[in-house]
């Protein structure tokens, strides 16, 4: 299988989770600041429901780095 954005041994300069997770991340965060003080019900609830992303893609970064970290350890 080869990898389009993973780094693998087909794929040298691709990058590790974590660090795609956290350009997602940010990204979620910079597009949230856009409608921040929008007093709309549904803008809110998208601010709700963004800040819950954030909240799992950090879960998954913190996964994904003592992941990199074991795999490390073993080579």
């Amino acid at each position: 299988m080869k990898f389009k954005h993973l780094v693998s041994q087909d794929n040298p300069d691709g990058q590790r989770s974590e660090e795609i997770l956290a350009e997602i991340r940010a990204e979620i965060l910079v597009r949230m600041a856009t409608y921040g003080d929008d007093p709309r019900p549904e803008a809110k609830a998208v601010m709700e429901n963004n800040l819950k992303i954030a909240q799992l893609l950090t879960d998954a970064i913190h996964l994904a780095e003592a992941n990199t970290k074991k795999l490390t350890e073993v080579i």
